[in-house]
């Protein structure tokens, strides 16, 4: 059956090499974050965002356990703030959306700040670069960034991003992934070419 975590993991490493820089915008438990760390490499570097304290610390532990590497910078702020600390292009971004795994689960990304980073995320892609957005719309926040994801990806020019969705059709609660793939220009080189990325 397909595992869409290992499906998202084949669009990453078709993406992403050793010395390249990339971004974990929920860092959660720190398991994307780990993963990022060993494509990368020592030479590469990876950001990755949480606002929950407890998020730092798991994901540093996580770190220890699992990374040969001391190549990643822990940010505890919003990632809708993510360019006032990303200053150069990624290869990759990955947003994993909901609540913290077994934590408070009043406690989730929303939409507001969600579109944001997102549209923010997508200004700072390199060329042959991806953006993975996971949505979880099990719970009812879940349910409205995904609304909202798909509503604003559809405004965005297929010449500038290409956006695929992946999804278990047969079960309506079930996870599901969005890839946001850049082709020879970066975003902001398209835009400049093109004045605008939307239809």
């Amino acid at each position: 059956m397909t595992d869409l975590l290992q499906l998202q993991k084949h669009f990453v490493l078709s993406h992403l090499r050793e010395g390249d820089v990339c971004a974990d915008f929920t860092m959660g438990n720190g398991h994307d974050t780990s993963f990022l760390s060993d494509v990368v490499g020592e030479s590469g570097k990876v950001y990755a965002f949480d606002i929950q304290k407890d998020a730092i610390e798991n994901t540093k532990k996580q770190l220890e356990n699992d990374g040969r590497y001391n190549n990643y910078i822990l940010i505890h702020d919003s990632h809708s703030n993510l360019k006032n600390y990303i200053k150069e292009k990624i290869k990759v971004g990955m947003f994993n959306l909901g609540y913290l795994p077994g934590g408070d689960k009043t406690k989730t990304t929303k939409v507001e700040t969600t579109i944001e980073a997102i549209k923010n995320a997508l200004d700072i892609l390199d060329s042959d670069a991806i953006l993975i957005i996971a949505v979880y719309p099990g719970h009812e926040e879940g349910k409205k960034e995904g609304e909202a994801i798909d509503a604003f990806l559809r405004t965005i020019n297929k010449k500038c991003i290409s956006i695929g969705r992946y999804q278990i059709i047969n079960s309506d609660l079930s996870p599901f992934f969005y890839t946001c793939e850049t082709g020879k220009l970066s975003t902001q080189e398209y835009i400049e070419q093109n004045s605008t990325i939307t239809n």
